[in-house]
C-alpha cells in the first residue's frame, strides 16, 4: 500500500445544524462538499488550503474527547482493500463509494481510527 497524504480529518457530530453553525457561522468556513445520506447520515467538507476538515453525522463514528480520525489518501483503493483484509483488520465501516470518493474506515492494534481514502478522478 502507498500512501499519498492525509485526504482528511474528520469530526463525528451529533447535530449537523448545531455543529453547522459553529464552522461556518463562528469559524466562516465554506463547505465544498455537502451530501446527506438515506437514514439520516450527513457529511460536510471544509476545504481548507492544501487539506480538507470533514463533519460526519454517521454510524460507527461517534463524538468524544480523544480527537479525530485521519484519512489516508492510496494510490490504489481496492489494493489497499484487499491488504487490510488479507491482514485481518478489524474494519469499522466500508468500504463505501460516495460521490467524490471510496472509503473505509478501519482500526489501528490500539483501536483508534484510521480511514483509508481514495478521490475520483473529477475531484483530485
Amino acid at each position: 500500500m502507498k500512501v499519498q497524504e492525509i485526504a482528511f480529518s474528520c469530526y463525528p457530530v451529533t447535530d449537523i445544524d448545531r455543529d453547522r453553525g459553529f464552522y461556518e457561522g463562528l469559524l466562516g468556513l465554506k463547505p465544498t462538499v455537502d451530501q446527506a445520506f438515506e437514514g439520516g447520515s450527513h457529511w460536510i467538507e471544509y476545504d481548507i488550503g492544501p487539506g480538507t476538515l470533514a463533519l460526519g453525522k454517521t454510524p460507527g463514528m461517534e463524538p468524544g474527547r480523544t480527537g479525530c480520525s485521519v484519512w489516508l489518501e492510496v494510490d490504489n483503493f481496492d489494493a489497499a482493500i484487499d491488504e487490510l483484509k488479507a491482514a485481518e483488520v478489524e474494519f469499522n465501516f466500508g468500504p463505501i463509494e460516495t460521490s467524490v470518493c471510496h472509503m473505509a474506515l478501519v482500526h489501528d492494534p490500539d483501536g483508534n481510527l484510521v480511514g483509508i481514502h481514495r478521490r475520483k478522478d473529477n475531484h483530485a
